[in-house]
C-alpha cells in the first residue's frame, strides 16, 4: 500500500450529485470510511472525505513543503 494513500489501489468510490443530494446521510457515512467522488454529468467534480483524513493530508502537504506540521510555519529561518 502506498504511504500517502491508505485506501490502496482500488478505484475511488463515486456517487452522482443527484444521489449525493438525495442521500446526504449515506454520503457522509460512506465518506467517513473512504473518500467518495461526486460526479456531475459523468465527470468527477469534488471528493468528500473524513475530516481526519483531510487533516492528515494537510500535514503531509506541509511536511513536503518543509514546514512544521504542527504550526504550519516553515522550518527554515
Amino acid at each position: 500500500m502506498d504511504r500517502l494513500c491508505r485506501w490502496g489501489p482500488s478505484a475511488l468510490k463515486t456517487m452522482s450529485a443527484k444521489d449525493a443530494k438525495n442521500a446526504f446521510g449515506l454520503l457522509i457515512d460512506s465518506a467517513r470510511a473512504e473518500p467518495v467522488a461526486i460526479e456531475k454529468h459523468g465527470r468527477k467534480v469534488v471528493v468528500v472525505l473524513a475530516v481526519e483524513e483531510f487533516e492528515r493530508l494537510r500535514q503531509v502537504e506541509q511536511m513536503a513543503a518543509g514546514g512544521d506540521n504542527k504550526t504550519g510555519k516553515s522550518a527554515v529561518k
